[in-house]
């Protein structure tokens, strides 16, 4: 049987190759040879959901009454579990009923929010390099993406002073994301009240993703975006419980923070999900209400981890900083490299797989990613191949 030519839609063609999916086939094609791959791709975390957490979903799946679909905006009892957790953790007050939209994982709220706020041809300022779905989203609601540089020299924080005034009065939403992925890059509320500041003035939206608010390490504490005046106003923000619970695969998050914006968002979610299954919620509810020694212990697990890979790293001769938060390691690529030629050497001679920084935007070009998602003996085993050092 002949396969009909259909031709994809023009957003579909405007869009990159997807990063981690083109990882997945070098993976893929590497073991498929035989060899013996460590992967230092990918941001997923190998440590377990606590206990208590799979206890909750265990009872709630058993229960009849979260058979049935859910609610839109998510259980009222989880929302109100988030506001709690907001006020123990920064001192916000939330009002759970319309400051608060539960989510199908952060990944489908900010993909899902331009569809809510951007018509065809409007701008968005998205960073650079940054997490891939900022600038897909755009794409596929029909807006323009405009880039924002994140460079060494200014602590990959975006330059706002360099934007033209006129891009500023253009664009209608800004993407942030600190602690920052991929760079690693935190920042504080200076920062933040300055472009809550630009975001007043110059009429946009600030959706900020904060999804590595608690790997943070030593006594440093991120803040939240909406802890500054006027952000109320202007923004809101993404929280996941992948990475700070390790429930990845469980795709629950939420988004608080300005209610008109959040209204935006959950009328596009009606009309294109029903919602978290309830048994998931009442997981997400012993997660943010429960113990938090699994979260500290976790984190003390990545700074361990953190510490011998980097130590490692700068030995053999490598330019990185180390993070003061999320599990990701942002590296120089050695002089006559690239970064997609490098993580290319790394996998065929020391079968480590590395995201090259081009991945994440033009001015990713130059580093790679690796992250802290596996144990010590594997961090040994990396650091022994490494020290071939099979780029001289």
């Amino acid at each position: 049987m002949l396969m009909a030519d259909f031709n994809f839609a023009e957003r579909l063609n405007k869009l990159p190759p997807y990063l981690f999916a083109h990882l997945d086939q070098l993976k893929r094609a590497a073991l498929s040879k035989g060899q013996d791959i460590i992967d230092l791709g990918v941001g997923d975390p190998d440590m377990p959901t606590p206990n208590h957490i799979i206890a909750r979903l265990s009872t709630a799946a058993q229960d009849p009454r979260h058979h049935r679909y859910p609610s839109y905006t998510g259980l009222l009892s989880f929302r109100e579990a988030v506001s709690e957790w907001y006020e123990a953790r920064f001192e916000i007050s939330l009002d759970p009923a319309k400051e608060v939209l539960s989510l199908i994982g952060s990944k489908e709220g900010i993909g899902h929010i331009p569809l809510a706020f951007i018509n065809p041809e409007e701008m968005v300022l998205v960073p650079d390099p940054g997490y891939p779905v900022y600038q897909n989203s755009v794409i596929l609601a029909g807006g323009i993406p405009y880039t924002l540089p994140l460079l060494k020299g200014n602590q990959f924080l975006p330059d706002f002073e360099s934007c033209d005034p006129g891009i500023l009065d253009q664009c209608k939403l800004l993407f942030l994301n600190y602690p920052n992925n991929p760079t690693a890059a935190v920042t504080d509320k200076n920062f933040f009240q300055m472009v809550v500041n630009l975001a007043i003035k110059h009429n946009f939206i600030i959706c900020h993703d904060a999804a590595y608010s608690e790997i943070a390490y030593e006594d440093f504490r991120p803040p939240s975006i909406l802890q500054v005046d006027g952000a109320r106003d202007v923004a809101i923000e993404f929280h996941s419980l992948s990475k700070t619970y390790n429930m990845t695969g469980w795709r629950i998050g939420f988004a608080v923070g300005n209610a008109r914006i959040l209204e935006g968002l959950g009328k596009v979610k009606t009309n294109l999900d029903s919602g978290i299954f309830e048994a998931i919620q009442m997981a997400g509810i012993a997660a943010l209400t429960g113990p938090q020694t699994e979260v500290q212990r976790m984190v003390s697990v990545y700074q361990e981890r953190r510490d011998l890979l980097c130590d490692g790293l700068l030995e053999l001769g490598f330019k990185l900083d180390k993070p003061k938060a999320t599990f990701y390691l942002w590296i120089e690529v050695p002089q006559g490299f690239n970064s997609t030629s490098f993580s290319l050497l790394l996998l065929e001679k020391c079968g480590i797989v590395t995201t090259p920084g081009v991945g994440f935007g033009p001015h990713g070009e130059g580093y790679i990613r690796m992250t802290l998602t596996i144990d010590i003996r594997q961090i040994e085993r990396v650091l022994d191949r490494l020290n071939k050092k099979p780029w001289e």
